[in-house]
């Protein structure tokens, strides 16, 4: 493992500092100055850092020119800064050169080893983000609901079919318009998107069908529409429903016999292009209304693809998150973040009222405002930690069952011949009340009444060591005994895995 290279001047930060790491496992080596890195780093076989922790004012060195000379070495180096002088300008500084975070003087030393594990599994993931990146596809999705929505998009490959796109709000409607174009026979010409509810209804007429010259005040020159625009292409309408009553009869004219005439123009305009329309809205429920053009309607309703919402693809949003923070990374020219297992979890349960434009949105906020490179539960915007966490299994999931022990389930011989009993298996409902006589909770504070009755030492420690061998035991049996999958969805580091392993003796 690679170590961690701790610059300050003041030797008892260094001390601390090492004696904390080495507690976690985690090896050192220190430098009284920026100098001495740099040295280091030129010496040849110099075993190159895991992570930097560096302090900023020190004598002979300044620690963001420091900063600023390593990550052009080691662009993928997770550097830490930490100074006595908790500036604003210090922290910008600090984060504009590339730091992994910043720490405070004075810090609290586990908070400050947990920040330096983060950063170490941060570095561990350096070849995975060095890795060559495939081209991103133009769709994502694993859901059985996607999958017929692909199905259909090859289907109508060689099709020039009117479709209609329902599905609600920030779905993705255009992005299987563009999809459907892109796999026709008319990928060449052009695509033309409106959402007709975008535009003023007086404004909405001239927009799609273009005006001659003195149609209307205003109107100096001749000008073509979107329909002329998408000629020999596809005319992409958003949002159909919400078109005007009376344009609905013009549309209706271009859709039957291919043709229309601008805004006060006299000599018709042949149309050569294939209609994609899509709303959120019940269409039949819009012509019950008598808001709506039946015959428009079944004009428009010749293929239904039916766009499901995020909440009914769950599977698909760990894919997406990934695939939109590496998006928005290199829009802003950052690399791109990783997300911590319970983050993404807390994600997969949110309902996702905006579907997959609101969790772009909220990918590229956390690319901006997370502190870190992972993206921790604590870091997720506060409109999806307002919501609990879903508890429910999924529909036609088995019942989670706890793990045996390595003693195969029994109570623990503790000192003093005193057998203690086993922690009950968690069930996913705590009981109807969630008070302490129920479930996994009712259990665990019996068992520590009963050690603390017992008059045992060290009960904190007893029974943290026993639940953590559960959740490990629990992780490997979801992994099939795959550590670092195991230890991402647990939310700790590679490394604090394996040694837990080793210290909780759950080795093979």
């Amino acid at each position: 493992m690679k170590p961690i290279w701790i610059v300050d001047d003041d030797p008892s930060i260094r001390f601390v500092l090492e004696k904390a790491l080495a507690r976690a496992a985690l090896p050192t080596r220190s430098f009284a100055n920026p100098r001495e890195v740099l040295s280091a780093l030129d010496a040849s076989g110099a075993d190159a850092p895991g992570v930097l922790v560096s302090d900023i004012r020190m004598p002979g060195g300044n620690g963001l020119e420091l900063l600023a000379t390593v990550k052009q070495r080691l662009p993928q180096l997770p550097v830490i800064v930490m100074t006595a002088f908790s500036d604003l300008d210090s922290a910008v500084s600090a984060f504009q050169g590339g730091a992994f975070d910043y720490l405070a003087k004075p810090f609290d030393v586990p908070q400050a080893v947990e920040l330096i594990q983060r950063a170490v599994t941060e570095s561990q993931r350096e070849a995975v983000a060095e890795a060559p990146q495939t081209v991103a596809p133009e769709m994502l999705g694993q859901a059985p609901a996607m999958q017929d929505v692909f199905r259909a998009i090859g289907r109508l490959s060689h099709s020039q079919v009117t479709v209609l796109i329902t599905g609600e709000s920030g779905s993705g409607k255009e992005l299987v318009a563009r999809a459907l174009h892109k796999h026709s026979s008319r990928a060449g010409g052009p695509f033309v998107a409106i959402n007709t509810a975008a535009i003023p209804k007086d404004l909405l007429e001239s927009e799609l069908f273009g005006h001659e010259r003195g149609a209307f005040t205003g109107a100096q020159t001749l000008r073509r529409g979107r329909f002329e625009q998408a000629e020999g292409g596809t005319l992409f309408l958003d949002e159909i429903g919400d078109m005007p009553f009376d344009l609905q009869t013009r549309l209706l004219r271009v859709l039957s016999d291919g043709q229309f005439y601008r805004v006060g123009g006299h000599q018709a305009v042949q149309a050569n292009v294939r209609v994609i329309a899509a709303t959120h809205q019940n269409l039949e429920q819009r012509v019950a209304d008598g808001a709506f053009r039946e015959d428009l309607f079944h004009r428009l309703n010749v293929i239904r693809l039916r766009l499901p919402p995020l909440r009914e693809r769950r599977e698909d949003i760990a894919s997406l998150t990934r695939h939109f923070l590496a998006q928005s990374a290199r829009q802003l020219g950052v690399q791109p973040k990783q997300i911590s297992a319970p983050a993404l979890a807390r994600l997969e349960g949110f309902p996702f009222p905006g579907n997959v434009r609101q969790l772009e949105n909220i990918c590229h906020w956390l690319t901006v405002m997370a502190p870190s490179q992972v993206v921790e539960l604590k870091d997720l915007p506060p409109e999806v930690l307002a919501v609990p966490p879903r508890t429910e299994a999924p529909p036609g999931a088995a019942p989670v069952q706890a793990p045996a022990l390595a003693d195969g389930g029994g109570g623990q011989v503790l000192e003093h011949g005193i057998a203690a009993p086993p922690l009950a298996a968690l069930p996913l409902d705590p009981g109807p009340r969630g008070d302490a006589a129920n479930g996994w909770e009712g259990a665990l504070e019996a068992e520590a009444a009963q050690l603390l009755e017992a008059g045992l030492p060290d009960v904190w420690d007893r029974l943290i060591h026993r639940a953590e061998a559960r959740l490990i035991q629990a992780a490997l049996a979801s992994t099939r005994g795959r550590r670092i999958e195991a230890a991402q969805r647990l939310g700790i580091g590679r490394n604090t895995i394996t040694r837990k392993i080793q210290d909780l003796g759950l080795e093979d």
